[in-house]
């Protein structure tokens, strides 16, 4: 049934073999550097649960997101340029090269499509718009990253992809070609293109798509190609990992974080928007684009709090920050589009 096919297929044989080499790799799953709880201790599922099934009206707009609508097969490419598709997904034009990050393009981020619908107005685009894609990058096996009806509809369409050690396994499981496919664990740096690195580093959360959790590795990713370094941020809590990457990689041309879907009873596995702002200064990005936020209510805020609260800090510290439309063009060394555009949906 297509329901299972969605929760996937965990590393095993000879793919598993592979995983059990990773320092990353203890007991039988993946950690992450440092301890990292996924819910805080005390709070109780069953309250949690019902929070959800009663969530706040003003976590979702009351009316459609406004968007710009860019032909995607004939973006001027004379310098960098990434056109986001709400929540973490976003096609990068550079150097020649077509790269798409966690594409979410099915209307909802679950194994049902009747939960984690998408914000009206946010799905103006759908796979048939993109282009050929040279590269597919998906940092972990989360829906709202890693989307079965949507990466099925590109396999024909998608050359290469780089991932996470062990998310591969679902992807073969879906009937990809393991030949195409390139797992990475944290460090681990390659050649995908002629004078194109990228490079997986590492993000404190965790993985899973059933009940069984980090089988699989979840990685940011360093893009450097052309002269321009881009960090794409994978979704993650705070922690001393930026610094890290920041003094290895940066400056960084632009830093793609996530601001949203964040909670005090989750505090070690996603950022407030304040930290989001940190871990650009962190990374030492001369600008910030928060994403993850914008699509999906995965969380109890209101769904333009994050980006309200990243400006605020934002401000206070001095930091260049865009914030785009779904498909307005962000041209690196070029145009960082600014507008409040969210000031004008009424809530």
């Amino acid at each position: 049934m297509a329901l299972f096919k969605t929760f996937g297929s965990n590393p095993s044989g000879k793919d598993l073999a592979e995983i059990v080499a990773s320092v990353n790799y203890k007991n039988k799953v993946f950690h992450n550097n440092t301890e990292t709880i996924t819910l805080r201790e005390g709070v109780s599922y069953i309250k949690l649960t019902w929070r959800f099934l009663n969530k706040p009206k003003y976590t979702a707009p009351s009316f459609p997101l406004p968007s710009i609508r860019t032909d995607l097969k004939s973006v001027a490419k004379d310098k960098p340029v990434i056109i986001w598709f709400g929540h973490s997904s976003y096609l990068i034009f550079i150097n020649g090269k077509t790269i798409l990050v966690d594409p979410v393009l099915s209307g909802y981020a679950s194994p049902f499509s009747f939960t984690g619908k998408s914000f009206r107005g946010s799905d103006v685009y759908d796979t048939g718009d993109l282009p050929e894609i040279d590269l597919l990058i998906l940092t972990h096996d989360h829906y709202d990253h890693l989307d079965y009806q949507t990466v099925l509809k590109l396999k024909n369409r998608t050359k290469a992809i780089c991932t996470s050690l062990g998310v591969g396994s679902h992807l073969q499981y879906w009937g990809f070609d393991k030949t195409m496919i390139t797992g990475f664990d944290w460090w681990d740096s390659r050649h995908v293109f002629e004078d194109t690195i990228l490079t997986a580093a590492p993000a404190r959360h965790f993985s899973g798509r059933s009940f069984t959790r980090n089988k699989t590795l979840w990685s940011s990713f360093i893009l450097q190609s052309g002269g321009y370094r881009i960090y794409i941020g994978s979704d993650s809590g705070y922690g001393s990992h930026f610094t890290d990457i920041g003094n290895k990689y940066g400056p960084f041309d632009i830093a793609l974080l996530e601001a949203g879907q964040y909670n005090t009873d989750w505090p070690d596995i996603h950022m407030m928007p304040e930290q989001t702002v940190q871990a650009s200064l962190d990374l030492k990005a001369k600008v910030l684009m928060p994403v993850h936020w914008g699509k999906f209510a995965l969380a109890l805020h209101p769904w333009d709090e994050p980006v309200k609260r990243v400006l605020a800090k934002a401000k206070e510290l001095n930091v260049a920050v865009a914030t785009p439309m779904i498909g307005e063009q962000v041209i690196i060394s070029g145009n960082y589009p600014s507008s409040a555009w969210w000031e004008n949906i009424s809530s």
